[in-house]
């Protein structure tokens, strides 16, 4: 399941829609990201999220077979929040089920790493002394290029 939404979501039901995969998942490995207060400025006091409907969607899910094919994934789920977000507000859910935690871990990890990369999102910060689209950082890109 891939979901861009502007609504927000509840951790403990996505973790319940992919427990309910089945006997032969042994593990389930999620990660929630959070809007925090600071970026590539100080003082954040929220976020702007826009993203390419259709083409976003279709990359997450180019992501998810690629960890698919890496190790035993039974079922992904990716959630996207787009427009504007408070501090603390969650922004993405990647959870991942698999019938070993090793398995679980790293497609998840994969998951994350890639979408911060390869999604076409756009992140602009709110700070108290204006707005600032953000780059793709370095060390995003660093990060993501060790799953190759």
């Amino acid at each position: 399941m891939i979901s861009i939404q502007t609504a927000d979501f509840d951790p403990a039901a996505e973790y319940a829609a992919l427990r309910d995969s089945g006997a032969g998942t042994g593990a389930i490995a999620t990660f929630t990201g959070l809007v925090r207060d600071s970026g590539d400025m100080k003082g954040v006091t929220g976020l702007y999220l826009e993203h390419y409907p259709g083409m976003t969607e279709q990359v997450i899910g180019v992501l998810i077979e690629e960890a698919s094919t890496r190790w035993n994934v039974r079922k992904a789920r990716v959630i996207h929040r787009i427009g504007h977000l408070a501090l603390q507000d969650q922004i993405v859910f990647v959870g991942v089920c698999s019938a070993h935690r090793e398995d679980a871990f790293a497609a998840c990890q994969f998951v994350m790493d890639a979408l911060k990369t390869s999604a076409p999102f756009w992140k602009k910060e709110m700070t108290a002394s204006g707005e600032h689209w953000v780059e793709q950082k370095a060390s995003d890109v660093a990060r993501s290029k060790t799953w190759d």
